[in-house]
Order: structure tokens, then C-alpha cells, then sequence
């Protein structure tokens, strides 16, 4: 099993864009299709399901972005990233964009075939929520790539010659065997071999040519890896013996999972912190964007909420205030973190801000909060989804409930036992949330969606906080909430095709912005 890490699958990626299904999945996976060419692509032909999610959102979620961007190598925080069309333009590289039946399973699958003067290749890949992904297939040959580990392809003739050659050297080493289907051997890595030796390899009769496929995640995953726990039971028998803290228990997870140190783990932690803390404070100097459909309300909210012509909420309005900047940075083109999408990056960030801030607590109590917010984020992550393609919202926003809840449990003082009833509470409070944005813009109702999230999170961890009797274990719920997510409509997971999408005003809306756009680029 593929265990998710805190840092891959739950919090992050850092990135600019509307939705880390479409923006940042889409860069990895061009990223990877940059890699597989050397970086030389001349054409590309990207094909979708008309079944699937992307054939109605792949422009205006920003899935061409995305890829446009990972094409050309880029990070998926780069500021570039707005224009992408224009500077794939500018490379000279030509791309086709067709809706065809390509028999996708997976509502987030990518079809790609890459050209130059010399060769040809054909990527197939899925977004899996919250910016993760995994190529399924290179050339035909079925492959499982989740772009955490170094990947080298060796194509060869004589495969078997290879192989017995690459055991006889002892080169091997750390590296796996991946798969040898196809016309090429697939070796996974912590890093690539030593470009003698590639050389050497590329003497042995039958061998055409070796491709490196650098990863695309912060934390690699090894060989033979290893976990202590990987449900909310299982964390609990573990900690029968260790009374650690749910923090703890985050940090020895994390740790365990990527073979780094505690320290290590608080680090990254702590710079996602800063960077959360960053967007917070550039949404509240307000923002703008040209596609864009709500303008900087939370510079208003701050006002008012400072000159006390708000209903008194004290802490409430500040998570509200903290959850509408954050969601305005994504929305113009800013630098957010995936927490656990973008779709949903306002919910768990500003109720754990807002919360550490209102009661005035320090930065490393929050670091330690958000590293709960991950920990929970991991049971979902490897049992239900994060992507509203699959689950609806309650994937996304209602995950960031879950996480949030857990998290202000700990900043108010409470233990291991309330945090995850708060979590469990929260999330059974958002089973069934569709997904449905207006103007085929990840911005709302999303905005209203993370708010009520928050809010959900703050309430329940309060009821937590006071005993409150959860009934059904985490892990139950979570369960639940990936199939209830499958029993939700298509037209009301994440496709344009249902709920407020299709009324007559957000149908004016998209018209309107896409007018816009077209006459911007005429």
C-alpha cells in the first residue's frame, strides 16, 4: 500500500489556481510528460472522456493551465502560470485539445501523446484529489506512478538481458523493479543511478534509450515502506501503551512514513504555517483578478468586524474573515497551500488561524495543530477521497471540517478522545454536500462552503469540548462519507452539469466571463 503522507496527499501542494484536482494534478502530470521527452516536445494531443469531469472544466478550472505549465517544467507555485497558454505558444510546441471516448474509469483522467522529430510517447494519467495523482499507463504498458520516488525507464529489446545484467552489477540496490511491461523495464528510486553507469547501460545490446522521471512530491516514498497505524483504531491501539499526543502521534506518523526526523517534519509544517499566515495577510489588503466573480469581501468584513457593526462573534467572525482572505488569494491566482484542495484551502487553515489567534497562542501550538489536521486528513485520504470529481464537497470541504475540528480541539486545551469526536461529529454534519460552481469557477458558492465548514468545525469541537457523545467511530464515518460520495449524481460532483451551475444566473455568468476572456484574446 501506498501510505499517504501529511505533506503529499493532505496538506499541500503550495500553488497557485482554482483547484488542486485540475491546476496542480494537471502540472504533475505534465511535469512528468516534460521529463518522459527530455524536455523536447514539439505537439500534443490531450484527450478526455465526454463521461468524465474534465471535458466540461478543463479550461476554465484551469486543467490547461496546469498542464501547459508542467509541459514546460514549471513549479506549481510559479507566477507564470496565468499565461501559460500564452508560453506554450511561445515555445513553439502545438497542443490539440479533444473530447472522445477514451474509455476512462476515472472521472479526472488524462489521455496525453507527446511528439518530437524523433519520438513519441503516450501518458495516461487520473487526478485523485487534493493534487495528488497517479500515471497509470506509459506507452501502453501498464505502470502505478504517483510521482513520489525518482523513476528510470529503460527501453530495451532484450528486457530479461537487462534486468540479469542490473542484478549481476549489484546496481540495483535501493531501487525497485517496477514493472517490466511494455518495451521498457521501469525501476523506482530515492535517486537516479550515476550518469556513468547510465552510460554503461545504454551500451548493453538492445537497450535504445533510458528516460529519468523526476518526482513531483515533497516526500518520497521508499522501498518496503512502513507506517505505525493507518486508521483512527489502529492509532489508538498503538498509543494503548505511549499516552502520546494526538500532535505526537502526527509527528511519529509523518516521520515513520518518510524516513525523516521529528524535527524535520515540524519544519515543513512550520513553512506551511508561514505561507497559510502569508495568504491570510495579502487577502486582507485585498485582491484582484480578472476571472474572476466575487470581488475582496473580507477587507469589508474586516472593517466592520473592527468598527463593531458585526453581530459580536469574536472568534467566529475572525475564522469567517481569516476563511474569505484565504479563499480570495486562491481566487487571484495567489499563493495558497492545498489543505486539503484548493476548493477547500479557506476552511481548515483560517479556523485553526483564527482560532490560535483569537486566544493568542503561540506559533508553535499552531504548528502542532495543524499537524493533527493532517493526521486526520490521512485516515480520509486512505480510505475515502479528496476529490469532489468523486465524492462531492463533503470530500473536500467537509474533509477540512474534519480536520479543523480535531485541530481547535487541541488549541482549546481538550484531549486525544474530544478531538476525534469533534472530527467525527464534523463530518458526519457534512454527508452528501454536492459540488456545483457557479460559472464553472471554483470560487462559489465554494467561498460560502468553506465558511460553513469552519463554522461546523468551531460548533463541533465546542460540543467535543463538552462531552458531547459522538456515536459512530472516525473511521466508520469516513467510510461512509466515500460511499455516500459514489451514490451522489455525476452532475452534481465537480461537473457544470447540475445544481446552482445550471441555473440561469450562473449560466449568465460563465457566458459573460467567457465573453470576456474571448475578447481579452482575440
Amino acid at each position: 500500500m501506498n501510505y499517504p503522507s501529511i505533506f503529499n496527499d493532505v496538506i499541500g501542494p503550495v500553488m497557485r489556481g482554482p483547484s488542486s484536482s485540475h491546476c496542480a494534478a494537471s502540472l504533475r502530470i505534465g511535469r512528468i510528460c516534460h521529463d518522459l521527452m527530455d524536455g523536447r516536445i514539439s505537439e500534443i494531443q490531450i484527450d478526455f472522456d465526454p463521461n468524465g469531469s474534465l471535458a466540461t472544466t478543463h479550461k476554465e478550472q484551469g486543467s490547461d493551465m496546469g498542464l501547459f505549465g508542467g509541459f514546460l517544467g514549471w513549479e506549481a507555485y510559479d507566477e507564470r502560470l496565468v499565461n501559460s497558454e500564452m508560453h506554450i505558444g511561445a515555445a513553439g510546441i502545438k497542443v490539440k485539445i479533444d473530447i472522445k471516448d477514451i474509455q476512462a474509469e476515472h472521472p479526472n483522467t488524462y489521455k496525453i501523446t507527446l511528439h518530437n522529430p524523433w519520438e513519441t510517447h503516450q501518458v495516461i494519467a487520473i487526478s485523485t484529489g487534493g493534487g495528488m495523482i497517479e500515471v497509470i499507463e506509459i506507452d501502453g504498458a501498464k505502470v502505478s506512478l504517483a510521482g513520489d520516488c525518482f523513476v528510470s525507464l529503460f527501453y530495451s529489446k532484450d528486457k530479461q538481458k537487462l534486468k540479469s545484467y542490473l542484478q549481476q552489477s549489484d546496481i540495483l540496490g535501493e531501487m525497485e523493479i517496477h514493472t517490466e511491461e511494455g518495451d521498457f523495464l521501469a525501476l523506482k528510486s530515492q535517486s537516479f543511478l550515476d550518469e556513468t553507469l547510465i552510460e554503461e547501460i545504454k551500451t548493453i545490446e538492445g537497450v535504445s534509450q533510458v528516460k529519468q522521471i523526476k518526482p513531483v512530491l515533497p516526500v518520497l516514498t521508499r522501498t518496503n515502506q512502513t507506517v505505525p497505524f493507518i486508521t483512527c483504531d489502529e492509532m489508538l491501539a498503538y498509543n494503548r501503551d505511549k499516552n502520546l499526543s494526538l500532535w505526537e502521534l502526527a509527528v511519529r506518523y509523518e516521520s515513520i512514513r518518510g524516513n525523516i526526523t521529528s524535527v524535520e517534519v515540524l519544519s515543513k509544517m512550520n513553512e506551511i504555517r508561514i505561507i497559510l499566515k502569508n495568504a491570510v495577510e495579502t487577502g486582507l489588503k485585498g485582491t484582484s483578478f480578472e476571472d474572476r466573480i466575487l470581488g475582496p469581501q473580507s477587507v469589508k468584513f474586516k472593517s466592520m468586524m473592527e468598527d463593531k457593526k458585526l453581530i459580536d462573534g469574536n472568534v467566529l467572525n475572525r475564522i469567517i474573515m481569516y476563511v474569505s482572505a484565504i479563499m480570495e488569494v486562491k481566487s487571484s491566482m495567489g499563493v495558497i497551500v492545498a489543505a486539503p484542495t484548493a476548493g477547500s484551502c479557506g476552511a481548515m487553515p483560517g479556523a485553526v488561524l483564527g482560532v490560535a489567534d483569537t486566544l493568542g497562542l503561540s506559533d508553535e501550538e499552531t504548528v502542532k495543530a495543524l499537524m493533527i489536521a493532517g493526521l486526520i486528513g490521512v485516515f480520509i485520504a486512505a480510505h475515502s477521497t479528496f476529490a469532489a470529481e468523486v465524492g462531492g464537497c463533503q470530500a473536500e470541504c467537509g474533509s477540512g471540517a474534519t480536520m479543523a475540528a480535531a485541530a481547535i480541539v487541541h488549541l482549546a486545551g481538550g484531549n486525544i478522545n474530544q478531538s476525534i469526536s469533534a472530527a467525527s461529529m464534523a463530518l458526519q454534519s457534512s454527508l452528501g454536500m454536492i459540488c456545483d460552481p457557479i460559472g464553472n469557477r471554483v470560487e462559489a458558492p465554494c467561498l460560502n462552503r468553506n465558511v460553513m465548514a469552519a463554522s461546523n468545525a468551531l460548533s463541533c469541537a465546542n460540543m467535543a469540548l463538552a462531552d458531547y457523545d459522538h456515536l459512530i467511530p472516525l473511521d466508520e464515518v469516513i467510510e461512509t462519507m466515500y460511499e455516500v460520495g459514489k451514490s451522489i449524481p455525476n452532475t452534481l460532483r465537480c461537473t457544470n452539469l447540475g445544481g446552482l451551475s445550471i441555473t440561469k444566473t450562473a449560466k449568465e455568468i460563465e457566458a459573460r466571463l467567457t465573453q470576456k476572456y474571448f475578447y481579452k484574446n482575440c
